[in-house]
């Protein structure tokens, strides 16, 4: 194990948590993780020198405890839809525990943090709850890290891979209907390989000259949200009709997602922050040494219909391959 080798992962059993725990655990690292669940979560335990700790990670004190004996603590906590829709509860996750993080990380003398934000993010200009509070964290993180913590912040597109919440939502629909209704069809995004943003983690953890910069993380391709759902489409084996909505049409559809739809797949909110391309104006990836990957190349290999490639899938993926 490295010196100072403990990584504090606050959502580490999340998507790209769990991705993540797996890369900082090949490279020597012990990682503590909180979680709410212990037990649903214990796959995790797998990975040696992975500790799963019950905790809620809103109480201060309970941060204090899990960030003790810690040389990095990485936050990926962050949430898509809130209850109530008044930007409370995206304030409360993005910026309230970011505050609360650091806070402990300059009571035990943590020496270095990674935050993870979001593409296009401002606490000033974002359209939406969701950017305008990672806008905030990100200002938070500045100014309480610039303390005594080395930190750097990671702003990606979209990101996709096995068991996301992004291509794989868009597959359900595409499997269960023919005609596709999609709002803000023309709306560009770059997604990002989650391999590629754990890689970018870890290879800023490991370099110094990357303290107090941000990295804006995309894949090679920049893409329509009208493109992106057809080529799921076209792995999936699927020929479906996909009608772009009017922004006033769409603006109905996602109140009523949002308020009558239970488990709504889209938000006022969300429909905001795509008003807003989701592409890099730097190539992040590039500047830490990793080749982006190309959305369209993996999506067969989890999405399509070949059950032996998506078995031979998910054993790459259980290896990091």
């Amino acid at each position: 194990m490295k010196a100072s080798s403990t990584v504090c992962v606050l959502g580490g059993t999340g998507f790209v948590g769990q991705r993540l725990a797996s890369a900082l655990v090949r490279r020597g690292y012990r990682v503590r993780i909180p979680t709410r669940n212990r037990e649903r979560h214990r796959s995790l335990l797998v990975l040696p020198g992975v500790e799963l700790v019950n905790a809620d990670i809103h109480d201060a004190a309970t941060l204090s405890r899990l960030v003790a004996g810690c040389g990095t603590v990485i936050n990926l906590v962050g949430i898509l839809h809130e209850r109530p829709r008044n930007g409370s509860g995206f304030h409360k996750a993005h910026v309230t525990l970011v505050e609360k993080t650091l806070e402990a990380c300059l009571e035990h003398g943590v020496e270095r943090f990674l935050q993870m934000s979001a593409l296009k993010a401002s606490a000033e200009h974002g359209p939406s709850h969701y950017l305008r509070s990672k806008g905030a964290g990100e200002r938070v993180v500045k100014n309480l890290a610039g303390e005594g913590i080395r930190f750097t912040i990671f702003q990606p597109s979209a990101i996709f891979g096995p068991a996301d919440s992004f291509t794989n939502m868009f597959a359900g629909l595409v499997r269960l209907f023919p005609v596709l209704p999609l709002v803000k069809p023309d709306a560009r995004l770059a997604p990002v390989f989650v391999g590629d943003v754990a890689n970018a983690f870890c290879a800023a953890l490991e370099d110094p000259s990357t303290a107090g910069k941000t990295y804006q993380l995309c894949g090679p391709d920049i893409l329509s949200l009208r493109e992106i759902v057809a080529e799921i489409a076209k792995a999936l084996g699927k020929r479906r009709l996909i009608i772009g909505l009017p922004d006033t049409l769409a603006s109905v559809q996602a109140w009523l997602m949002d308020y009558v739809v239970p488990g709504r797949i889209l938000s006022v909110d969300s429909f905001k922050s795509l008003t807003v391309a989701s592409v890099c104006t730097e190539n992040g990836l590039e500047a830490l040494g990793i080749r982006a990957t190309a959305m369209r190349d993996l999506l067969p290999s989890y999405l399509g219909t070949d059950p032996g490639q998506r078995t031979l899938s998910g054993f790459r993926q259980s290896a990091n391959r």
